[in-house]
C-alpha cells in the first residue's frame, strides 16, 4: 500500500485526479470504478478541468458505480444516477452506453447484481477503482461485518452510515429521507480491480485512517482489505494522517519516487 499525504484538499484532488488521468492516457479504453459522495467532488472537477482544457478523452471509457440506494430512480436528486451525471458525465465525452451505475429501480436486486457482475467480467474487469471511505471504515456500503470475499449485493445500512449521508446529500436531521438499502460491489468485488486508489480528508477521518492503514486486516473495518491487494494508493491530507504512526516515512517514500525512477531506468539501460 502506498500513502500519499497531501498538504490539503485541493492537493489531494489533484494528486487524485493525476493518477487517473495518467490511467487514462496509457490505456484510453479504460475500465474506471468510480465513487460518490463529497469526497470525490474535487477530483471530478479536475477532471472535467483536464477534459475542457486538455482534451482528456473519455470516449472509450467504461465506467461502474460502487452503489445506489434501493427505490430512488436516476432521475432523483440524491440518487447517485444523479449525482455522477451533475458532477462528471455530463462534462465530458464519455458515451453514455459505456456508463454503469447499479440500478436501485431494479424489480430483481439480486438478479441486477450478478448481472453488473458479469457486465465487469465481460468489461475485461475495472482497471482502477476510486473508493472513499466510511466514518466506521467502510468502503462502498460495506459495513463493518462484511464479508471481505463478498461480492456485489443488497447490503442493509447501519444507522451511523444514514444519518452521514444524511447530513451530506439530504440535509441535517433528515435521515428519515435516506433509503435503509443499497446495492452495493463486495469487497472481494473491489478487490479484484487491478489497482485501487482511495482518498480521504479531514481531521474527522483520522482515527479511521490509521485504522486501515496501520491496523490489522477486518471485517470490522472494510477498507483495510486494501492492505491485501498488490495495487492500492491511499491519498490523505494532513489533518487525514494526523494519527499515522508512519507519515514520516510515507512522506519519505514518496518524495524518492523520482530517484526510484531513475535508478530503475539505469538498471533497465534507459
Amino acid at each position: 500500500m502506498e500513502v500519499i499525504i497531501a498538504k490539503d484538499r485541493a492537493e489531494l484532488a489533484e494528486v487524485a485526479a493525476g493518477i487517473i488521468r495518467e490511467q487514462i492516457l496509457r490505456k484510453p479504453n479504460s475500465v474506471l470504478g468510480l465513487a460518490t459522495g463529497s469526497t470525490p467532488e474535487e477530483t471530478y472537477a479536475r477532471l472535467v478541468k483536464y477534459h475542457k482544457e486538455e482534451g482528456l478523452d473519455f470516449s472509450k471509457i467504461t465506467t461502474f458505480n460502487l452503489d445506489e440506494y434501493i427505490g430512488l430512480p436516476p432521475s432523483h436528486d440524491q440518487s447517485y444516477h444523479y449525482f455522477m451525471a451533475d458532477r462528471l458525465f455530463k462534462h465530458v465525452n464519455v458515451n453514455p452506453e459505456n456508463v454503469h451505475v447499479p440500478m436501485g429501480m431494479a424489480p430483481d436486486p439480486a438478479a441486477f447484481c450478478e448481472w453488473y457482475e458479469d457486465e465487469m467480467e465481460k468489461a475485461g474487469g475495472v482497471d482502477l477503482q476510486l473508493l472513499g471511505i466510511g466514518g466506521d471504515g467502510h468502503i462502498a456500503f460495506n459495513e463493518p461485518g462484511s464479508s471481505l470475499a463478498s461480492r456485489t449485493r443488497v447490503k442493509t445500512l447501519t444507522e451511523q452510515t444514514i444519518k452521514d449521508n444524511a447530513d451530506l446529500f439530504f440535509g441535517k436531521g433528515q435521515e428519515h429521507l435516506v433509503p435503509k438499502f443499497a446495492i452495493t460491489m463486495g469487497v472481494g468485488t473491489i478487490l479484484e480491480a487491478k489497482k485501487l486508489l482511495l482518498i480521504a480528508y479531514g481531521k474527522r477521518k483520522a482515527g479511521i485512517v490509521k485504522k486501515f492503514v496501520e491496523g490489522p486486516v477486518t471485517s470490522q473495518v472494510t477498507a483495510s482489505a486494501l492492505q491485501l491487494h498488490p495495487d492500492s494508493i491511499v491519498v490523505i491530507d494532513n489533518e487525514a494522517a494526523a494519527e499515522l504512526e508512519h507519515k514520516d516515512y510515507y512522506k519519505w517514500v514518496y518524495s524518492q519516487k523520482g530517484e526510484l525512477q531513475k535508478v530503475l531506468d539505469r538498471l533497465a539501460g534507459n
